[in-house]
């Protein structure tokens, strides 16, 4: 099996037999043999029902379905498709065709050609999206790029295509919360980045908003980088040099000048302020210790309740 299409699902009941076809099309030309493996999580609607139906018109076709018990989200359903692929090559790509076969099979096309490469990853040469996010996605580009030891190329996603080596070293990493586009950086690998045009949804609609999308860029940094705690321990000693310095300039304002100290005021606005910075660090303390909570509790990252795949037959 030379390529495998890992295709995460979540309410694309009216998508998946049109990704299938246009797949389908795409690929008529290739001597190659591939596979779909197409993970459903969770979904509302009857995503589950389309693909068992998919797979049943056309079990002589290489149709992996797999079906997760819930939602565990996108980023599991990612590492359930690389799991369970057979492909030399492993391609991620959504099933809503904003991402096309086409440049999927530029990418098999540019790794077949190019043996130094590890990777094809496509990024957003120009984003069909508000300028909002536009400039909150770039800002939290530029945060994590100062603040991480692993490089984040703006705009890119997780539409990419594998060699077999580095599905591995992915796997290899098994945490619990996992950023994909994070473990894609820190394993390495020599990667190639081409532009590609997001197209218009076939179905339905985008599951992302800003709220989402500022858990998952939290996400991204408490899992790539300490400076959250760097942060909290800079803001402490900040702030207890800056009591010993207030606390001087009371000390001579009442000895020196004969300055009646203020008190009320002055308490309840320190009270605060110190207050809220403790909160903060412990928010910040939080975070981690969480992360690692979850993570101590060894819970698989996913659970399979359906499956269906050629290879059974």
């Amino acid at each position: 099996m030379k390529l495998s299409l890992v295709v995460p699902c979540y309410n694309e009941q009216d998508n998946v037999e049109k990704f299938y076809t246009e797949t389908v099309k795409a690929f008529a030309g290739s001597d190659f043999s591939y596979e779909f493996v197409f993970v459903n999580d969770g979904s509302k609607d009857n995503t589950l029902k389309a693909l068992k139906k998919l797979y049943d018109e056309h079990k002589e076709s290489n149709i992996k379905v797999i079906g997760f018990s819930r939602n565990f989200g996108k980023e599991a359903a990612m590492y359930a498709g690389l799991s369970n692929a057979k492909g030399d090559y492993v391609c991620v790509i959504d099933a809503d065709l904003q991402q096309r076969p086409e440049v999927a099979l530029q990418m098999v096309n540019i790794l077949d050609e190019n043996e130094e490469y590890d990777c094809v990853a496509a990024y957003q040469e120009e984003r069909k999206e508000s300028k909002m996010m536009i400039t909150l996605k770039n800002a939290f580009y530029k945060l994590i790029n100062k603040i991480t030891e692993v490089d984040f190329v703006s705009g890119a996603s997780d539409f990419r295509t594998f060699r077999r080596s580095m599905v591995e070293a992915i796997l290899n990493m098994t945490e619990y919360h996992r950023f994909s586009k994070g473990i894609f950086s820190w394993v390495g690998f020599n990667t190639k980045f081409i532009p590609y045009e997001v197209q218009e949804r076939e179905s339905g609609v985008s599951n992302w908003n800003v709220w989402k999308l500022f858990k998952y860029a939290l996400e991204g940094i408490i899992s790539f980088t300490t400076a959250p705690l760097k942060f909290a321990t800079g803001v402490g000693t900040l702030a207890f040099f800056a009591s010993i310095i207030y606390t001087l300039i009371i000390v001579i304002r009442h000895f020196v000048w004969g300055v009646d100290v203020a008190g009320y005021d002055s308490i309840v606005a320190l009270i605060l302020m110190f207050g809220g910075l403790q909160l903060l660090c412990v928010g910040i303390l939080g975070e981690y210790l969480a992360k690692v909570y979850v993570q101590v509790k060894n819970r698989p990252v996913y659970i399979i309740s359906k499956m269906y795949s050629y290879e059974e037959i």
